[in-house]
């Protein structure tokens, strides 16, 4: 978790934005909790870094939840936020995850289709094969690209972005993501987290118009993770 400016892993940095690389454990903005979020310690570090006077600009463009790690972007000027908004509406950001699962899915890669419906009051989506009152539809698309002794890494892809999404979707067909309780694996990590991670970003930058491409290293410490790479 970073608990300070000096722990931030920053993949990517310039006047509009700025991506890091998010520890398991860190919460993306404030929170009931009232722990320090990603986006103050964020803040910290842009004000010591450009001796910044007063408050300092910073948009949460999209979130991770607290147990998963990776890529998240931030935007610094009101301008970026704005058309980073515009583009994650429209579906423009293109975010790549890796999940380890125990169960093996039954096809080497496939379209998930299902219909989700957040509960607040248990912070859980709950999975229907048919639309129902309430729930919104939920598409990823997933394979396998590597077996290791008992677990199995997949590469997925969001087609939609809904609440728990990666999480429901691969429970629903029997392949929770090891560490979360919270969708039926049998037991959690030490570290408290799961294993999701938000891998790769790709976008077109909401300013210079450039490429960006950004792949977010796994957790050092992580035994799993090492045997993934």
């Amino acid at each position: 978790m970073a608990s300070s400016a000096s722990d931030l892993e920053i993949l990517y940095e310039d006047n509009h934005i700025i991506i890091v690389n998010k520890r398991v454990g860190d919460i993306s903005q404030g929170d009931k909790t009232g722990d320090t979020p990603l986006s103050e310690i964020v803040k910290d570090y842009l004000k010591k870094k450009y001796n910044k006077p007063g408050k300092v600009f910073l948009g949460v463009v999209h979130r991770l939840d607290r147990p998963t790690s990776g890529v998240i972007v931030f935007a610094r000027t009101s301008k970026a936020l704005e058309r980073l908004n515009k583009m994650l509406r429209e579906k423009q950001l293109k975010k790549t995850y890796w999940a380890l699962v125990k169960n093996k899915p039954s096809k080497p890669q496939d379209t998930l289709v299902h219909y989700l419906k957040k509960n607040p009051k248990n912070n859980k989506s709950t999975t229907f094969v048919k639309p129902t009152d309430g729930s919104k539809k939920a598409i990823l698309h997933y394979k396998i690209i590597k077996e290791l002794e008992t677990y199995i890494l997949l590469e997925i892809d969001l087609e939609t972005g809904r609440h728990h999404q990666i999480r429901a979707q691969l429970a629903a067909i029997g392949c929770p993501i090891k560490g979360d309780l919270k969708y039926g694996f049998s037991r959690s990590n030490k570290n408290g987290g799961i294993h999701l991670h938000a891998r790769k970003i790709e976008f077109t930058h909401p300013v210079t118009k450039e490429k960006i491409s950004v792949t977010a290293p796994t957790e050092k410490e992580d035994i799993l993770w090492k045997n993934c790479n």
